[in-house]
């Protein structure tokens, strides 16, 4: 028996529109060609095609490829005491259905591809070097003969002979890893001084995982390091000092939304995770590709990628060239910091430490964007960072990595009973409630809505910001609390669905 209700009054502020919108926004619309030009455009287009992935995707792996590719041996400098590697960290988010992984794999196959040539042609020659470090190795006991018969007969010790040197050894390359340990990497970074990418197929563990060490150890501070080309000394208890003078790492993988929700309800804000740019696209329509893309394509941009050295200077150290920003694009950047600037007002959490790396972030893809001209056949090696390539970066970041950070975050930058709130809404909406008990909402036992302590901060913010508003029930004719009842601002909902007081 439903009892009688009082009469409310039909009068309604305007609803606190914060309540109203979704808890999770939908995803930017990446600006493709206006960024990456209708070459690499095309080309991003058709791989994801061919995988059924999002063209997002593409791009998260693209991007993080082509920065660690880069790496050491081109850094970019908007002006004097300011310069940035052109590292980058990706996040490809979606559910196990979305293709995250063959949309990586676009990018992260033919890189592989490429290693292995380059393998190949190192194998032979640390082939050669061995043999004649067993000649080497004959020659320098040879010397350590003659030696010891000089200094028993009096006589002076010969030289070490050229041919006891075997020369340095060749290293076999890295183009990328998908799992080590600090040591490990350490290694592999002293090696080989342009740096790496880590690929991932799953972020979530190896981010757990950082915090493995008993005593509170943590690898954190190698991987903080390893996004920003720092110097970094691993020293570990009974294993060699291991020096980096530029450790550049990039970082590319795939995340559930679920386990990137729980990783960021539960880490510290010490920076790490802001370092990364969430990439969260709807699923591309399943669909037959109509055309396939390139794939030389690719790996001739690699390959010419990596035929960059680093600069030797007088003191016979290597270090990267720097690609300075003209003048104009100074101008552009100084704009783009006070917008961040106003940004920033009123942004917490982690978001708030995402919107402040946006500058630098800008510098990064204005020199990959740069780069990704000149292999595309486009241009000569850029020596300096054009306007048209900055606003570029600019244009990536406002329209689109921007909305995605707060489209990914959105679930962790509110509090509990905020989350809850608008999942109160969006239930509501979903059942066409004019009015609603308390009974009705926990009876359909909806996540973070399945308890009393649960729903109650959620309707009473609700009823703060004119939401809802509790409707005056007379007492049960046995006895017992009155039902409570809800009304809805008619502007929540205009048509009746589905109510079950009526």
């Amino acid at each position: 028996m439903i009892p009688e209700l009082q009469p409310f009054s039909p009068d309604w502020g305007i609803p606190d529109p914060r309540y109203l919108e979704d808890e999770v926004a939908k995803p930017p619309e990446l600006p493709l060609p206006e960024v990456f030009g209708s070459r690499w455009a095309q080309w991003i287009t058709l791989s994801a095609q061919s995988k059924s992935s999002p063209v997002d995707y593409v791009v998260a792996a693209l991007l993080a490829s082509i920065g660690a590719a880069i790496g050491n041996t081109r850094w970019v400098s908007p002006w004097q005491g300011w310069a940035e590697p052109p590292i980058l960290w990706t996040m490809a988010i979606g559910s196990p259905s979305s293709n995250k992984s063959p949309g990586l794999d676009a990018v992260l196959t033919p890189q592989k591809d490429v290693e292995r040539e380059m393998r190949r042609a190192c194998e032979a020659s640390l082939a050669e070097w061995r043999e004649g470090a067993d000649i080497a190795k004959l020659a320098e006991s040879g010397w350590k003969e003659a030696v010891k018969a000089a200094l028993k007969d009096g006589s002076e010790p010969p030289a070490k002979p050229d041919s006891a040197y075997p020369g340095p050894e060749p290293v076999l390359p890295r183009l990328s890893v998908t799992d080590g340990t600090v040591e490990r990497l350490a290694v592999i970074a002293a090696q080989q001084p342009r740096g790496t990418l880590m690929a991932r197929d799953e972020l979530a563990g190896w981010l757990y995982g950082m915090t493995r060490y008993a005593g509170g150890g943590s690898d954190r501070p190698f991987w903080l390091e390893a996004y920003g080309g720092r110097g970094y000394t691993v020293e570990r208890m009974g294993r060699d000092t291991i020096h980096i003078d530029r450790l550049s790492i990039g970082v590319v993988g795939g995340i559930q939304p679920d386990r990137l929700k729980n990783l960021l309800l539960k880490t510290d804000d010490d920076g790490l995770l802001a370092r990364f740019l969430p990439i969260w696209p709807n699923p591309a329509p399943i669909k037959r590709p109509s055309h396939l893309p390139d794939e030389a394509f690719l790996e001739r941009a690699l390959k010419r990628l990596l035929s960059l050295n680093m600069l030797t200077d007088e003191q016979d150290r290597t270090r990267p060239w720097l690609v300075l920003f003209t003048e104009e694009s100074r101008d552009m950047l100084d704009d783009f910091r006070r917008e961040v600037r106003d940004l920033e007002t009123g942004t917490d959490g982690l978001l708030l430490s995402f919107t402040g790396k946006l500058p630098g972030l800008t510098v990064r893809l204005s020199l990959v964007l740069a780069m990704l001209d000149w292999v595309a056949g486009n241009s000569e090696e850029p020596h300096e960072i054009t306007a048209d390539q900055y606003g570029r970066a600019v244009r990536f970041v406002r329209d689109y990595a921007l909305p995605m950070a707060r489209r990914s975050y959105a679930g962790v930058s509110l509090s509990k009973p905020e989350r809850a709130a608008r999942r109160l809404v969006g239930l509501i909406r979903e059942q066409g409630w004019h009015r609603f008990t308390a009974r009705d909402v926990l009876r359909l036992d909806r996540s973070g809505l399945g308890s009393a302590a649960d729903l109650n901060p959620a309707i009473a913010m609700l009823e703060e910001g004119d939401v809802i508003r509790a409707i005056e029930t007379p007492p049960r004719p046995n006895g017992g609390r009155p039902t409570r009842m809800f009304a809805v601002n008619p502007s929540i909902t205009s048509i009746l669905t589905r109510n079950p007081m009526t």
